[in-house]
């Protein structure tokens, strides 16, 4: 019986991923809490952000993440990025909206 339980549980927490992004690749389970329809983890847009010398100026509005109530910018070195499964920003809002957890970044192709 206890193995049984033990199998069950085994099951239920693989199921407990992180969820997909729109493109079909994975926010790392640390980053994301929900899912694709109430998740904290979502596609910003391009023009919210802007590369900088000293990392990543992302201002967001309303409209632009589902967590997003009122204007923010969030100042994000370039060591924080992690990268992004297609060529689009993401960004992960926990445990509310003034606190960026991780951002998601196209690979910069020089």
């Amino acid at each position: 019986m206890r193995s049984i339980l033990t199998c069950v549980m085994i099951a239920y927490a693989s199921l407990a991923t992180a969820h997909d992004a729109p493109m079909g690749w994975s926010y790392d389970p640390y980053c994301c809490n929900g899912n694709s329809h109430n998740g904290d983890c979502q596609m910003i847009p391009s023009k919210s952000v802007a590369v900088t010398p000293s990392g990543y100026r992302v201002t967001l509005l309303p409209g632009d993440h589902r967590l997003v109530t009122h204007a923010h910018v969030f100042l994000l070195p370039m060591t924080k990025a992690m990268q992004s499964g297609d060529n689009d920003y993401h960004l992960c809002l926990f445990p509310n909206e003034d606190t960026p957890r991780c951002f998601y970044a196209p690979e910069m192709g020089y």
